[in-house]
């Protein structure tokens, strides 16, 4: 176990959470699926968030916190629901290590363990105003959207199984019907919903909002080009052949930092919490070793 100096049955129960906790989130593996591998690195870091959570739960800050028993049992509910039995949840369990009790105290901890935390978090200084400006200034690319464009289409598709989507007779088909559309956009969803081939032909053949790149090749460079209620010649890609209309343009923009400042404040104050948060933990462990010196 790298690291970790267990002391009981209890501590090394304990670490066997961290373990497996560990293996969920990187790997979203049990222990035993995991490669030699990956269980050296679950179990670096199993050791420091177990020797993480004990130096923590050593605190004032700890002792100070009340995990209330129905908190508790509802974050063993939470575990317990992934599981359609109690049979699989205890085998489960059992496979890594554990039981019931030893789950019970290791959310316990894992609870107290977040509550210091988000105490500490908590002691940051408040975001002003001029943070927000600052950041914002610094990080204009975070802030920029791209150019979208409201679309539509009809499809016939290419299907030479089919005598009916043969590639002529497709052609033919969207042919006669372009023809008929002409650029009369006010008639586009009632020729999309009689017919396209394609899903969308159940709602006047809407594609909603689209970036470059959300479509073929083909459709993305057509789609772009086009001025606004403009509706395209017919166009061919491996689905078959299309007829577009750019219903309308969003241009590129910047969000403005009266729509910004609220994410930007929450951004700048979960990091300013984590560094209080790292800022403490430094401490405490040079407090540690300063102790056993």
């Amino acid at each position: 176990m790298v690291g970790a100096v267990m002391k009981s049955r209890d501590d090394i129960a304990e670490y066997n959470y961290h373990l497996l906790r560990n293996a969920l989130s990187s790997f979203s593996k049990n222990l035993e699926e995991l490669s030699l591998e990956e269980h050296e690195q679950v179990a670096r870091q199993a050791s420091q968030s177990y020797e993480m959570e004990n130096l923590v739960l050593q605190t004032e800050e700890a002792r100070s916190v009340m995990v209330s028993p129905a908190r508790l049992d509802e974050a063993v509910a939470e575990i317990r629901a992934r599981y359609q039995s109690d049979q699989e949840f205890d085998q489960d369990l059992d496979g890594n290590g554990l039981d019931r009790k030893v789950l019970r105290n290791a959310l316990y901890r894992e609870l107290v363990f977040d509550s210091v935390m988000q105490l500490i978090g908590s002691k940051a200084a408040d975001i002003n105003e001029l943070d927000i400006h600052l950041f914002y200034e610094m990080h204009h690319e975070r802030f920029e959207q791209q150019e979208t464009r409201k679309a539509s289409h009809i499809l016939v598709t290419v299907n030479e199984d089919f005598a009916e989507n043969s590639a002529q007779v497709a052609r033919q088909r969207i042919d006669e019907i372009s023809d008929k559309l002409g650029q009369r956009s006010n008639r586009f969803g009632r020729f999309a919903s009689r017919h396209s081939e394609c899903p969308t032909a159940m709602d006047n053949g809407k594609l909603g909002e689209v970036k470059r790149g959300q479509l073929f090749p083909e459709l993305d460079q057509c789609l772009f080009s086009l001025a606004e209620n403009e509706i395209s010649p017919v166009i061919q890609s491996e689905m078959g052949f299309h007829i577009l209309w750019c219903e309308k343009i969003r241009p590129a923009r910047r969000v403005p930092l009266s729509l910004a400042s609220d994410k930007i404040r929450e951004i700048l104050q979960q990091r300013r919490q984590r560094n209080c948060q790292k800022t403490w933990l430094k401490d405490l462990k040079q407090q540690l070793a300063d102790g056993q010196g």
